[in-house]
This record gives structure tokens, C-alpha cells and sequence, in this order.
């Protein structure tokens, strides 16, 4: 199988530099690092939880979904993606905390 290829806005770009860079984040980082790692290869993998985040749409009114980096843990993170314009392309709009 292809794997995607992953691309960041600018505002996630910057989410992703402040967890690689904060040593409090380490264990955050981790599973964020392996959530992409997962989302590269398996969209469909059922760790990832991946589903359809209802009222927002990608900067080019794409649908966006959610994806588990973490569960059951206070604050845990997410990341918010959409399908890029270039096919096998998924856009991260958003690594963040659960809202």
C-alpha cells in the first residue's frame, strides 16, 4: 500500500515544533508521533478512532476528521486532518488538546 503523505498547515507546523521542543510534552509527543506514523500507513487502523468532526470544513470546504493521538487521559490530544487537493495527501489542521 502507498503511504500518504502528510502536510501541515502553518498553524499545526507550529503545534507540532512546541511538542517536539517541550520536555514536559515528551510522553504527549510520543503518542502524536506515533498517531502520524499510523495515519501514513492505515486510516483505518482502530487505534486512531478516526471519524468525521461534524461543523468545520478544511480550507477548501473538505470535510475534516479527528484522529485519537490520546485517550482516556485529562487534556488528551487530537488531531484534526483533511484529504489534501493531491491525491494520497492528507493536511493536519490542528494538534490540540481535546476540546
Amino acid at each position: 500500500m502507498i503511504p500518504f503523505e502528510i502536510v501541515y498547515t502553518s498553524r499545526s507546523a507550529q503545534q507540532r515544533r512546541a511538542l517536539e521542543s517541550d520536555p514536559g510534552k515528551a510522553r504527549v509527543w510520543k503518542a502524536v508521533r506515533k498517531t502520524l506514523a499510523m495515519m501514513e500507513t492505515d486510516l483505518r487502523h482502530p487505534g486512531l478512532r478516526t471519524h468525521k468532526f461534524h461543523g468545520q470544513k478544511g480550507p477548501q470546504g473538505q470535510d475534516v476528521f479527528e484522529a485519537y493521538a490520546q485517550n482516556r487521559t485529562p487534556g488528551a490530544y487530537r488531531i484534526f486532518w483533511c484529504y489534501g487537493a493531491e491525491p494520497r495527501t492528507l493536511v493536519i489542521l490542528l494538534i490540540v488538546p481535546h476540546p
